[in-house]
């Protein structure tokens, strides 16, 4: 968040959404990816990882994969006290709209459930996949607004920039956590 913070906000004076302070606007989408981005490395290698247990006992499959979800979304509630902490700090008080922040949560929990489960097949079938989603996931970073606000996207460029699932929950997340002038691109939100 430091990062961002001081090469976008202070060297490259990028603005904010709002009046809420830059490293608010960081924050608030760093949450929503590094749950994603945590959640899916780890169920891509969940079958791997657990492929002893996996072949001794017969249970649903799919419990290995949710549970690394789960396991990352307990890292994103204890990083949210982080957001409220950094939230009172800078004495800013969220709108109504902090009552939609579930639905988005929902969200970012079946995209992250969705990919992690592809990944994990991936993996499956080929077992040197597991070092290609590192690297998924860094660019997956840099394609999202996570840094900077998605209003520098050039409007003839949002519905391309949309087809990143994450750039809808991260937009979401900003605008259920900073409200005022934070907007969602609809159309993007709805794929």
């Amino acid at each position: 968040m430091v990062v961002f913070t001081i090469v976008f906000g202070n060297l490259a004076k990028l603005p904010s959404e709002g009046n809420a302070p830059y490293p608010i606007l960081v924050f608030a989408a760093m949450l929503p990816w590094q749950f994603f981005a945590n959640a899916l490395a780890e169920c891509s290698n969940s079958l791997i990882v657990n492929s002893n247990l996996i072949s001794k006992v017969y249970f649903p499959r799919l419990i290995v994969p949710a549970s690394a979800v789960i396991v990352s979304f307990v890292d994103f509630l204890i990083s949210g006290m982080i957001l409220l902490a950094l939230m009172a700090w800078y004495n800013f008080v969220p709108n109504w709209r902090i009552v939609t922040l579930p639905l988005f949560i929902l969200i970012a929990f079946a995209a992250a459930m969705g990919a992690g489960l592809w990944l994990a097949a991936l993996n499956v079938k080929y077992r040197d996949f597991r070092y290609i989603v590192p690297f998924i996931v860094q660019f997956g970073l840099h394609i999202s607004p996570v840094g900077f606000s998605r209003n520098i996207v050039p409007q003839k460029c949002c519905w391309l920039y949309s087809l990143n699932p994450m750039v809808g929950v991260i937009d979401g997340f900003r605008w259920a956590i900073l409200g005022g002038e934070s907007k969602i691109y609809w159309p993007g939100f709805s794929i």
